[in-house]
This record gives structure tokens, sequence and C-alpha cells, in this order.
């Protein structure tokens, strides 16, 4: 660790703790969990803005250089922007933050208010950068526009969701409607879309309102790629000898419920087997970012082994708000 960003961790625990504890006595026993508890927290935020700010840019680039030239729309949020855009001749910034606002207000009380402030920074950001930012206009090819213009949008949607917030509140929309009507996030975005491609059919011209599905495929498939897709859970199997101390994160902090296996170690110190506890726990891809930072406060050299789960029936995976 950098001497002075260790210095400055040493001296925000040691106010902590004196202040929690109300004396200026602070032992360094006291004092290394909690720097490394920061330390943690401290990587994992700055590697999650690094995803957002790539992520804003390469949307930005994906609007402005390929969509907003050629008066192209999307899908989600980002359609009904353009769209409107498209209409009023207005700053395409402003409908940006207008159109996603209502969807972050329902993120801030579905999912955590944490989540939500990501997102406006996020789509404040974007905004920003549509509006201050020149691009050059790559190409007037139609073909070239929809394709790579969604590969951008999409990779900087899929990147922001990896940093733990989203530039297009649809996805929200999707999830909270999906858990009231019983249907999957997946069917909630297609039925959005075909009423933006119906209006953008209308109000522009049918084959702009093909393209735009093509456009929005190509973002769609864009994202699928870099999160495995916003609806998906990841069932994630950890073998630690902190495994109660993970158990309890788990449980407490994240609300998840999980599976303790007894197993055996195949490999020992000398090469003998040894008992030990397996967890499994399944969480959705929005959430394991931050199960990876809490393991990471617990256990570094904890193993951890993840995969994709592509359906699942009962337990309380899908009761549980995302925090």
């Amino acid at each position: 660790m950098n001497p002075f960003l260790s210095k400055l961790l040493v001296e925000i625990a040691r106010k902590r703790i004196a202040a929690k504890q109300k004396t200026k006595q602070v032992s360094k026993k006291q004092i290394v969990p909690l720097v490394r508890t920061l330390h943690v927290e401290l990587v994992h935020a700055v590697k999650e803005y690094v995803f957002i700010i790539i992520g804003v840019f390469s949307a930005g680039f994906g609007l402005k250089g390929f969509l907003l030239p050629n008066r192209f729309i999307d899908g989600g949020a980002t359609g009904i922007s353009l769209l409107l855009e498209n209409i009023t001749n207005l700053n395409l910034s402003y409908f940006l933050i207008l159109v996603n606002l209502p969807f972050i207000i329902l993120a801030s009380r579905m999912f955590s208010l944490k989540f939500a402030i990501k997102s406006i920074v996020a789509i404040s950001l974007l905004a920003i950068i549509v509006h201050s930012v020149d691009y050059p206009t790559i190409t007037d090819d139609k073909l070239l526009i929809a394709v790579f213009g969604g590969f951008f949008l999409g990779l900087g949607i899929g990147l922001s969701m990896r940093g733990g917030s989203v530039i297009d509140g649809t996805e929200v929309l999707a999830i909270y409607l999906s858990r009231k009507l019983a249907i999957t996030v997946g069917d909630v975005l297609l039925l959005i879309n075909i009423l933006i491609f119906s209006f953008g059919a209308y109000i522009l011209s049918v084959e702009i309102a093909l393209y735009a599905i093509l456009t929005y495929l190509a973002a769609a498939k864009t994202v699928d790629f870099v999160v495995d897709g916003v609806e998906e859970y990841v069932g994630v199997t950890i073998i630690s000898e902190h495994h109660e101390a993970i158990r309890v994160m788990i449980i407490e902090k994240l609300q998840r419920a999980c599976t303790i296996y007894s197993g055996k170690g195949g490999y020992g110190t000398s090469g003998k087997s040894y008992d030990k506890d397996i967890i499994y726990t399944v969480v959705t891809r929005l959430e394991l970012t931050k199960l990876q930072t809490e393991i990471d406060k617990i256990d570094k050299r904890a193993f951890i082994i993840m995969g994709i789960v592509k359906d699942l029936k009962g337990g309380m995976i899908k009761k549980k708000p995302l925090k």
C-alpha cells in the first residue's frame, strides 16, 4: 500500500474508533482490521467508478458519433430521450435526466440509496458529455450506424452496470414489474421497446424504426456480453477458513440465504485431506460486486467459484430487494 494512503487510512480509522468509543486511546489491534476494511472499500469503489466513467464515455460516443447526427433512436429510456429530441429539437442531455429520474426514484426504494446516487451520477455525467463533448460523426451508412451505435451504447450500459449503476432506467422498471406481475424482466423490456419502436415508426418513419430495432438488438447483445444479462443470477461457491464470518455477512449484510456443505480439502500442507465447510449462495449480477467486496474484507485468499444460474424456483432470492 502507498505510504501516504496507508497513513491517511490509519488516521481515518483512528478517528472513527475514537468517536465510537469516545476516547483518545486507540490500540493498533483495533486500527489494523478497520484499515484493511477501508482499503478494500476504497479499491473496490475506485474500480466501480472507473467502469462507470468508461461506460459513460462509450455510451456518449455511441450517441453522438452514430445515432444523434443521423436521427436514429434506440430502445429503453435512451430511446425515449432520442425520440423526444427528434420531436422537440431540444438538447438530448435534458431528456436523459428527465426521462431517467422517475426510474432512479423507484431504484432508491427498490434497491438502495447508494445504488440510486451512483446511477444519478452516471446519468448526469452522460448528460454533460452529450452536451459538451464534440465526438466526430463516424459514418452515414445506416447499417453501420445501427450496429456500431448500438454496440457502443450497449458497452456503456454494460460497463455502468458492472460499476453498480444504470444509465438506462428501464431495467429498474422491468425488475419492479417482473416482481409485481410474475413475468420475466426480458418480457417487460420487450413490451416497453415495442411501444417505443411503434411510436418511432409513426412519428419518424418505418425505416428508422426498423433500424432502431437493429440498434437495440446490437446494444442488448453487447450488454449480455459484458454482464450476462440484468435478470440472470449467479451461483457462488466460497471456500474459506473464515467461513463462519462469511456466512454471517451473507445473512446480515446481503440478507441472502446460503447453504453450508461439509467438505474435505484434498490438498493440505501435509498432503492429507481435512474437513472444511463450503458456502453456496445465489445472488443477482447487481449484488455480485458488493459480495466480492465483503468477502475481501474478511478473507482475501478465499477461493470463489461463480457460475451463471439460468433459472431458479423457490427460496428467498426473489423476495428480497437488492441492497
